[in-house]
């Protein structure tokens, strides 16, 4: 969770969509009853640089709403809730006639109310702007947010919207700390740095050196390897969610039981140095690290050597998250009937996460990588420069930051999310600036932070294509044969196990997921194509011989994919007597937990004490996945016989579970 542990990879496959009809009028609902298959569309008239806000009431089915611009590319979705009320807000980027369009997510219909709440030009004055983007979260009755935005020495812009605490009524200002989650790792990062120019350690140290208790793997994992996500180790929180803990709903993670969890890995998931696995055990193991060495407890330490030296007084790691922080957030993410929860944060995040900051502290934090005066120039400048890996990929991630360009400017950053906090820190090192953004929502998109440096620092605006308006692509009367290129089979880079095949039928071109159904996509370019009956959208990549090489899909965030050799592999449907093979009791020696597989309906089930029900769907042979992405990959003996599953889950892979004869 702290920066997304697992991300939500699973498509929802759905028949071809029927058509209702109809145009939205501003603050004017209307009421729709979906079937499953049905698609409500809308027609809204919009200027270009106008923003667009839409409700969904959704009073008995689950709903998508998607807006889609003239030239029928998606600007935006949402599927937060199986209840309650979605929220979308979107930019339009040109003049025309904008499709809104509800459709249902379960497998039954049901009702829904659709509002039109916002259709006005886009400001351009920046903090007018910044009050438009945030309208959402300028209420009385939910959570709230926070931005700063600074350059030069001098702040822009400090202002808050909404509520810091539901229960007690109390407004969410710009003095407020709150936890910005994995945001946090840049300090662990620091304070190891600041270990190493007292001489103390070197990022070339074997961990094992400052923490005998962590077994040998048989590989040397260094300082750096923890700093960089090349360790190897597993993700702690992706292990424990495929150990049936319930991060989400407070499930307790001691200190002990993060080392505990290296010493039961039977092996590295990767030679260390070689492959960037974003992770948070390495983090918490460097905390640990920064105790041993500097002979306190660390949030003593960051007290002493950071927070305290650069006057951030209101900043404070939150070593128990049962322990208080003085008018601190509370974090809020909605139920399942769309109501306000209080589900806390997650249990020992210190060194991952755990940090509770205010956006004046932040900013006296992001001014001294401008100007040290904690710290040297050369650390900074370290943490700052992206690890390549040996095959010659950069990460785009130095020490606890990440390293990319906005536009042509270098931007460093870092995202956090604990359970129901999220965080921003976008920092433009040559243009001496920076923005943060904070909520105690859980659903915030903290890279909204972007488009708020976009408005305020003119290097940062869109570098002109000189494509003219009227080259529209025109999908009918695009060569479908080109799709051809295309077809063939990609393994997502965070969750390998997981593959999208892309196949072309005559005139119909088709995707499937692992143990998911056959979703048909239309292109949109020549390289992007819409799923239209989810939320999501691929984009296909070349290198510089033209060659296919992989894609990005884009849903709940952008992930990357990689194209597989070969071409498509042949559907595989196992009858209900193959299924029965699989059924059984299996055990993690590794996660000490049991799994139950069944046969119900002709379907595999997968059960544990602790969770419902839940359908593996069968993707290539002998392999499932889960709706929440985690996949299963069976072993069977000499004999044919299934003997044991391999589970992953994106950061944490190959765990495995023997059946219990």
């Amino acid at each position: 969770m702290l920066r997304r542990t697992l991300a939500l990879l699973s498509l929802i496959a759905a028949p071809a969509l029927s058509a209702q009809q109809g145009v939205l009028s501003l603050n004017r609902p209307v009421n729709r009853t979906l079937t499953r298959g049905d698609t409500a569309r809308f027609t809204v008239e919009a200027d270009s640089a106008f923003l667009m806000r839409l409700t969904v009431e959704q009073t008995s089915v689950n709903a998508i709403v998607r807006v889609m611009n003239p030239r029928r590319a998606p600007l935006g979705a949402r599927n937060d809730l199986r209840r309650g009320t979605e929220r979308l807000q979107v930019e339009t980027a040109a003049k025309g006639a904008h499709e809104v369009q509800v459709f249902s997510a379960d497998t039954t219909g049901g009702d829904v109310v659709i509002t039109l709440t916002a259709l006005e030009p886009l400001s351009s004055d920046p903090k007018k702007l910044v009050d438009q983007l945030l309208a959402p979260w300028d209420r009385r009755d939910g959570p709230g947010a926070a931005v700063a935005v600074w350059r030069g020495g001098r702040t822009l812009l400090a202002k808050s919207y909404g509520m810091a605490n539901l229960a007690y009524d109390v407004p969410f200002t710009p003095t407020t700390p709150t936890n910005i989650g994995s945001t946090s790792k840049q300090f662990t990062a620091f304070a190891i740095m600041l270990l190493v120019e007292d001489g103390k350690l070197s990022l070339d140290d074997d961990v094992r050196k400052h923490l005998p208790e962590l077994p040998d793997l048989g590989k040397v994992v260094t300082v750096r390897h923890l700093l960089t996500h090349t360790s190897g180790y597993r993700e702690v929180y992706n292990s424990m969610i495929l150990a049936a803990r319930r991060l989400d709903e407070g499930d307790f993670l001691s200190r002990d039981e993060i080392i505990n969890a290296v010493q039961r890995q039977p092996a590295l998931q990767n030679a260390p140095g070689v492959e960037f696995n974003y992770n948070n055990t390495a983090f918490a193991l460097a905390a640990m690290i920064v105790e041993r060495v500097g002979k306190q407890p660390f949030a003593e330490f960051m007290a002493a050597r950071v927070f305290g030296p650069l006057g951030m007084k209101q900043t404070v790691v939150r070593a128990d998250r049962h322990s208080t922080v003085r008018g601190a957030t509370t974090g809020y993410s909605r139920g399942p009937d769309g109501a306000w929860r209080d589900l806390g944060d997650l249990a020992s995040s210190m060194g991952a996460g755990g940090i509770y900051t205010t956006l004046g502290d932040l900013q006296l934090w992001a001014e001294n990588y401008q100007r040290p005066r904690v710290g040297t120039a050369a650390s900074i400048g370290l943490m700052m420069t992206s690890v390549v890996l040996p095959d010659g990929k950069p990460t785009n991630y130095g020490f606890g930051l990440s390293v990319d360009k906005q536009e042509s400017v270098k931007r460093v950053h870092h995202g956090g999310a604990d359970v129901s906090h999220r965080s921003m820190l976008a920092l433009y090192p040559d243009l001496d600036a920076g923005v943060t953004v904070q909520s105690n929502d859980g659903s915030f998109d903290s890279s909204l932070a972007f488009r708020i440096a976009r408005a305020f620092f003119p290097e940062l605006a869109p570098v002109p294509t000189g494509t003219p308006a009227a080259t529209a692509f025109d999908a009918t009367n695009w060569d479908v044969r080109k799709f051809d290129t295309f077809v063939g089979r990609y393994a997502l880079d965070a969750a390998p196990q997981f593959v999208l095949t892309f196949t072309r039928a005559g005139d119909t071109l088709r995707t499937q997921a692992t143990g998911q159904g056959v979703i048909r996509i239309f292109p949109t370019s020549d390289s992007t194509f819409d799923l239209r009956v989810v939320p999501a959208t691929v984009t296909f990549h070349r290198d510089a011989q033209a060659r296919v090489t992989g894609l990005t899909l884009h849903q709940n965030g952008n992930q990357k994919a990689t194209r597989l050799a070969g071409g498509a592999e042949p559907a595989w449907v196992p009858s209900e007597a193959e299924l029965a093979a699989f059924a059984g009791r299996y055990f993690s020696d590794e996660l000490e937990t049991f799994y139950e597989l069944v046969v119900k309906d002709g379907k595999l089930h997968m059960t544990n004490r602790r969770i419902v029900s839940v359908e593996v769907r069968p993707g290539q042979r002998d392999r499932f996945s889960r709706a929440d992405g985690a996949t299963l990959a069976f072993e069977r003996d000499r004999n044919g016989a299934v003997i044991a599953f391999y589970a992953g889950n994106g950061r944490t892979r190959d765990v495995r579970f023997a059946k219990m004869r």
